[in-house]
């Protein structure tokens, strides 16, 4: 099979009525209808695809389906086709009770469509909001169907959407021996890439698994730039809720791989950090179990710690790079800092340099001019893929 990519280009219509305030609406790929609505005419159709995977109000199944559309299956990545699972929970295969529509879970014992899933389909479709970041296993689950594609000789769709925190790339890069569903390509925390933008990655730099290639077609966002600030309109997860969530979580997720909370089974997760250990202060909190985290860390503990929750207040612009001060700091504060880091620490970092130089002491300036090198190095390539100014 010749492998190929193509890039279909914003029709006018599509920017038609984009003009609000004297700026561009950002508007995601999956809204232009028109721009892919041929390709899958006459189509056996597969689309992956969460609670994110909307045209304004209406999800796209529905839009497909009413534009004639045949879709076939439904894959499902973490959280499950409507977004509400647990964390790290295994999410089972189901049939969608709206559309009468095999869902097929890629989220449990195993994370890769089999051929028998993809033998009645001729085209997938990948409509899924990511967030940017390293350890967000959506990006994880795009590589393993890129591999089923590439095997069984099927083109892959993308839908591409805006990356929230795509204005800035920072962070260790994965070093390859701590690889994980959390991290399977030696990349920074904070990318810097539209799911678009890696997917060509993965294809250019022999990146997939025996270094096959994915027959991609993207659609491209309009309005877009990596320098926009873009506000996600329906949560990408159950644990990251809100704007401010989003955007603090490349400098909070690190947190999870220790004993601290960051607010899962609260009504504001990861815009706080606390432990029962931390010295006490004005703020606190207590995890119970809500939708999306049915056993937070710490459920029914108070917690003393930090509230972040106005950090981005006043229209502040997001800062651009993680910050580490807060993993320090609350290090520092800890009283039992022999099992402060956990395991799962490394694969969230992506090496087992990090927490030595924390528990050396070494200022967050010396430690982020550690990273340096790796980063200009995954700039160059990651230039080379960029679909956006």
């Amino acid at each position: 099979m010749m492998v190929k990519w193509f890039i279909i280009p914003v029709m006018l219509f599509a920017v038609t009525g984009c003009i609000e305030a004297g700026e561009k609406r950002i508007i995601p790929a999956a809204e232009q209808t028109r721009d892919y609505i041929d390709l899958l005419k006459g189509k056996r159709v597969g689309i992956m695809a969460n609670q994110t995977s909307v045209i304004g109000n209406v999800h796209l199944v529905d839009s497909l389906l009413s534009l004639g559309i045949e879709i076939e299956k439904i894959f499902s990545l973490e959280h499950g086709f409507t977004g509400i699972i647990d964390r790290g929970s295994a999410v089972s295969s189901h049939v969608d009770s709206r559309s009468g529509i095999q869902v097929i879970s890629l989220y449990g014992n195993r994370k890769k469509p089999a051929p028998e899933d993809l033998k009645d389909i001729d085209l997938i479709i990948f409509d899924i909001q990511d967030v940017g970041v390293r350890c967000y296993s959506y990006i994880s689950s795009l590589q393993r169907l890129m591999e089923a594609c590439a095997e069984n000789d099927l083109p892959l769709l993308i839908l591409d959407r805006p990356n929230p925190n795509g204005f800035y790339v920072d962070g260790p890069v994965l070093d390859t021996a701590y690889r994980s569903f959390v991290g399977l390509q030696p990349i920074p925390v904070v990318h810097g890439m539209t799911v678009g933008e890696y997917a060509l990655m993965l294809n250019g730099e022999g990146l997939l698994s025996g270094a096959v290639k994915c027959d991609l077609i993207i659609i491209k966002c309009a309005g877009y730039s990596h320098n926009s600030h873009y506000t996600l309109p329906v949560r990408p997860s159950p644990n990251l809720p809100n704007q401010a969530a989003v955007l603090l979580y490349p400098s909070l997720c690190l947190f999870e791989g220790t004993p601290v909370s960051i607010g899962r089974g609260t009504d504001f997760p990861f815009q706080v950090i606390g432990h029962p250990d931390l010295p006490e202060s004005d703020f606190s909190f207590t995890p119970h179990p809500v939708e999306g985290a049915s056993n937070p860390v710490l459920k029914g503990v108070e917690c003393h710690g930090y509230d972040l929750r106005d950090f981005f207040a006043g229209g502040i612009v997001p800062a651009d790079h993680m910050d580490l001060d807060w993993l320090i700091r609350v290090y520092n504060e800890f009283p039992d800092k022999d099992n402060f880091f956990t395991a799962y620490f490394n694969n969230m970092a992506g090496n087992n340099i990090l927490q030595e130089q924390i528990k050396a002491g070494i200022s967050e300036e010396v430690i982020r001019l550690s990273w340096q090198d790796d980063l200009n190095r995954f700039r160059k390539i990651r230039e080379k893929y960029l679909l956006y100014e």
